[in-house]
């Protein structure tokens, strides 16, 4: 199964990754790892994590405040977001195909 970002959550993603490593050195990689390591997880078991509303997934990134969220269609996994939990609910929806 392959799987696709939206370009605005690949965007936040880096956005976070960019603000941990100027907080502490080595930071920024951390994150970087602890998300693929979600999307690999996802990749694995895309059924495996709770629903959030309607076809959206989510799931939990290790030692981080964050949250990826996604869809799985037949062949692909859609990240919609990778959100901070203290960010404003639902910002994302616009994002979704369907």
């Amino acid at each position: 199964m392959t799987v696709e970002f939206h370009p605005e959550a690949y965007e936040e993603m880096l956005e976070s990754a960019r603000y941990y490593k100027e907080k502490s050195e080595g930071l920024g990689g951390d994150f970087l790892a602890a998300v693929e390591e979600t999307k690999d997880r996802i990749q694995q078991f895309p059924d495996a994590s709770p629903i959030e509303r309607a076809r959206v997934r989510k799931r939990f990134v290790s030692g981080f405040p964050f949250t990826v969220l996604y869809e799985t269609e037949e062949n692909r996994i859609f990240i919609a977001a990778v959100m901070h939990q203290h960010r404003r609910p639902g910002y994302w929806k616009h994002r979704l195909r369907h």
